[in-house]
């Protein structure tokens, strides 16, 4: 019998221990932190052994292979040694994809993934496909494979869980775009972090398609340095008309897939700003690629909500509107918002840096952000940044006093948003957790 060891007793570790049990391998889940009670209720249950807030090596060292959860990063000892022993050391994506038949559909890039992923999933579903959504987002791939029969999946997918496929083919990839993220695992080299994120298509073949951003200069550089079996697929706000792909003429999305032209009017999309055409573009074609109906397709891009936590209106209070944009954990996801924003703008900003670079973001603060409240443990880089270059900027250590403050400087016809450009475990669980208690902070003004 085949020892898998798991190592993370989260989400994705508790999904795969439950699919691998399955499948008939010994397993054995190790956790050096504490593993939540609702999780470990499905080990029990399952009777797999497991430990929590330990590491016990001798056993983790006996595995013929190991699953290692996507937050645990590749240079701890424990991992370096494992791969020193020869021991395989794959993401949870690589090992629930060896059991399903479904047809794969993986979604990447450093901002819009989430909103991507829904959207496709929301236009496939309402277009009758069995179908899951899965990855980065919901329940996780491997317990979706053990306990559901779907025919089709839409995977949100980070570059942690790229990091770990070996044999991973999905039959369409998305790519939204490229901007430095998490640079603090991949040696602050952002041509390390792109590496990553193309290994989306490294296992496709000519049958497959690789839908990408073209106007995404990072991508294209990699693109016309590094040959891709998959067929190429771009969209573009920029391009003129390709042989197949997405553009725009005429204030309208226009896709083209082997002959086949969907035009949608941009003023018709269900969420505003331009990295949201770009998401529509992306899904849209993916649902072509699927042969979902015309119809539903643009009916689709009509009633699609949008993600929790991005860009999120919460409420409007004396006439002034509070956004939640808690997801954007990044300095071009931050730059979307502020892109996005129409009137003077309270700014809430701040978590742990993942190397940013917050220059980028100067002539849109400049031009739109009257004051920026900053939201973290450590906020000297983003003081540095912008002292002087606003009337007000001041420091909260929780998201009740972040809100209290946004609203005594915020006026009637302002916007308050949070988007910190930065991850949240300084302060929060998570960046959900952080906009929850956001928008709690604002329903209790």
């Amino acid at each position: 019998m085949e020892k898998l060891v798991v190592l993370g007793g989260g989400e994705s570790g508790v999904g795969t221990a439950v699919l691998a049990k399955q499948k008939g391998y010994a397993v054995f889940v190790s956790d050096k932190g504490e593993i939540k009670e609702s999780y470990k209720k499905i080990l029990v249950s399952h009777q797999i052994e497991f430990e929590s807030q330990k590491h016990s090596l001798d056993k983790i060292m006996d595995a013929d292979i190991v699953m290692k959860s996507p937050g645990i990063p590749d240079l701890i000892p424990l991992v370096v040694s494992l791969k020193e022993k020869g021991v395989p050391v794959i993401s949870e994506i690589e090992f629930a994809s060896k059991f399903t038949e479904a047809t794969l559909i993986g979604i990447t890039g450093s901002n819009g993934k989430t909103t991507t992923t829904m959207w496709l999933y929301h236009i496939l579903k309402k277009a009758g496909f069995n179908c899951g959504m899965a990855g980065n987002i919901g329940d996780s791939f491997a317990l979706q494979v053990a306990t559901k029969n779907y025919e089709n999946y839409v995977l949100e997918l980070s570059s942690f869980q790229l990091d770990g496929i070996i044999n991973f083919a999905p039959h369409i990839a998305i790519i939204t775009n490229t901007s430095p993220d998490h640079l603090d695992r991949y040696d602050y080299k952002y041509e390390n972090y792109i590496t990553s994120k193309f290994l989306i298509t490294k296992n496709q073949t000519e049958k497959d398609y690789l839908i990408y951003d073209a106007d995404d200069i990072e991508t294209q550089k990699w693109l016309s340095s590094h040959k891709v079996k998959a067929q190429l697929v771009p969209f573009s706000l920029k391009e003129e008309k390709p042989r197949q792909g997405a553009y725009i003429k005429d204030d309208k999305i226009q896709t083209i897939l082997n002959k086949e032209i969907i035009t949608m009017d941009i003023s018709k999309l269900a969420i505003k700003g331009k990295h949201n055409i770009k998401n529509a573009m992306a899904s849209s074609l993916a649902a072509q690629m699927m042969r979902a109906r015309k119809q539903v397709i643009k009916d689709s891009l009509e009633d699609f909500e949008g993600a929790e936590h991005r860009l999120e209106m919460v409420l409007k209070i004396n006439g002034v509107q509070y956004v939640n944009d808690s997801k954007a954990t990044n300095v071009n996801a931050v730059f979307y918002a502020l892109e996005c924003m129409e009137s003077p703008t309270v700014w809430i900003v701040g978590g742990i840096d993942k190397g940013n670079d917050y220059l980028d973001l100067m002539p849109l603060v400049r031009e739109k952000v009257k004051a920026i409240i900053c939201l973290g443990v450590d906020n000297a880089k983003i003081i540095h940044t912008f002292d002087g270059v606003v009337d007000f900027l001041i420091e909260t250590t929780n998201a009740e006093e972040a809100v209290k403050t946004a609203y005594k400087l915020a006026s009637k016809g302002d916007t308050v948003l949070l988007s910190p450009a930065c991850a949240s475990f300084d302060l929060f669980e998570g960046y959900e957790d952080r906009g929850r208690q956001f928008k709690n902070a604002v329903r209790h003004l």
